[in-house]
């Protein structure tokens, strides 16, 4: 099997994990870690287009968990994130990495936080280097070992 089709496979299993915990996942921690979280993904690289930016926002308006949370306060956590990720990106994501680690305190809503990030990242088809590497960073920020996940070293 080819990687990537192993990778659909294993966001497939995540998406499926995380609907099970659907209704377990309803606090602020874990709102605002997954919105962190989706902003790091779409900032990866340093910068984010207005496609990009419109993509993932539109991923987060029909993700079925997300959706324990009203849609424009969602979009203004992550527009507020993606913002200081874009002003600066290497100061913007210590801060931000500090929101992502919040949702530590929960193991559930933690690793559902990685698994957000990596249904997000893989969405386009194309789950990149520079993603994998920023959600690896997000699973020491709440103590997760990045070997549980796929991603690639």
């Amino acid at each position: 099997m080819a990687l990537w089709d192993r990778f659909k496979e294993s966001a497939a299993t995540m998406q499926t994990q995380l609907m099970a915990k659907k209704n377990d996942l309803k606090s602020g921690s874990f709102r605002d870690a997954s919105m962190a979280m989706c902003a790091l993904v779409a900032a990866a690289d340093g910068s984010v287009d207005p496609a990009e930016r419109q993509r993932v926002a539109s991923l987060i308006a029909t993700n079925e968990v997300l959706r324990n949370f009203p849609a424009e306060d969602l979009q203004r956590r992550f527009d507020d994130y993606l913002n200081k990720l874009t002003a600066d990106f290497a100061f913007g994501k210590v801060g931000v990495l500090q929101e992502v680690g919040k949702a530590r305190k929960k193991p559930d809503e933690a690793r559902a936080v990685i698994q957000i990030g990596i249904v997000i990242g893989g969405a386009d088809g194309d789950f990149d280097k520079t993603e994998q590497a920023v959600v690896r960073e997000a699973c020491f920020a709440l103590d997760l070992p990045p070997p549980d996940y796929p991603l690639a070293r």
